[in-house]
């Protein structure tokens, strides 16, 4: 297999659907060893193993936003292929009822620990192996730069904030080593979360905030995600990479 990634290890959160598992694919696709994180979607997982091939990419199941089950996922990644180049924290959950009167201690803890904790400790502990000059990618969402505010978004958007802030700082602690570390932040994007809850009306409306009039596709993000991943990304660091079509601008 050659392609621009030949010789990489990919780690990729959440890869059995939507955004997670067009990157995951991306990333095999031009070269690279892929692991596929899931947490119940078994069948979907195995098949994108399939789809990159058996002898590139392993389907691991865990809970990124539980610390044991992310030393899991670290050593199964380590085990089979001696170290992590890129790091893809895709694994998050989109929340739309998370206004400040509709939100209870347990939803909030439960955005936190996914949304933020687990991509802390997947940090802190793939790090360790992953070689100089490495790539690490969270997520957010251009909902934090969006100028129109939308209901029942407050604790999603907060979780992301504080997304954007730990790549701020890791980009300079980590820069050090040559790994860089950047924020990807898509706008609406048709995968199957996406479109739990939307009404038919909803649905148009954020196709239209793009001036190209639709959604995103997974692979609009998992393009780009790759080239990040790639060595002709190396002087990008610290950045928020808003991928939205122009839903915002500046």
């Amino acid at each position: 297999m050659s392609g621009t990634l030949t010789g990489k290890v990919a780690l990729v959160t959440g890869a059995s659907r939507g955004i997670g598992r067009a990157t995951a694919i991306a990333l095999g696709k031009n070269g690279a060893s892929v692991v596929v994180n899931y947490i119940s979607s078994k069948g979907p997982a195995e098949e994108v193993v399939r789809e990159i091939g058996a002898e590139r990419a392993i389907a691991v199941k865990a809970d990124v936003s539980k610390l044991d089950e992310i030393e899991v996922l670290i050593k199964q990644t380590i085990d089979r292929f001696q170290k992590i180049d890129i790091l893809v924290l895709n694994a998050g959950l989109l929340w739309q009822n998370g206004s400040l009167e509709a939100t209870n201690e347990d939803t909030f803890d439960k955005l936190f620990s996914t949304n933020v904790k687990g991509p802390f400790f997947m940090v802190q502990l793939a790090t360790p192996y992953i070689p100089d000059g490495g790539r690490i990618m969270l997520f957010s969402s251009s909902l934090t730069n969006f100028s129109m505010i939308v209901p029942n978004y407050l604790l999603y958007s907060a979780t992301k904030g504080a997304v954007e802030q730990m790549t701020r700082v890791l980009a300079k602690d980590l820069g050090k080593r040559n790994i860089t570390v950047n924020t990807i932040s898509p706008g609406p994007v048709g995968t199957e979360a996406y479109y739990v809850g939307k009404t038919e009306q909803m649905v148009k409306m954020q196709s239209n905030l793009a001036p190209a009039g639709r959604l995103g596709e997974p692979e609009d993000v998992a393009d780009v995600i790759t080239f990040i991943a790639s060595d002709q990304s190396r002087w990008i660091n610290g950045q928020n990479i808003r991928i939205n079509g122009g839903m915002t601008v500046g």
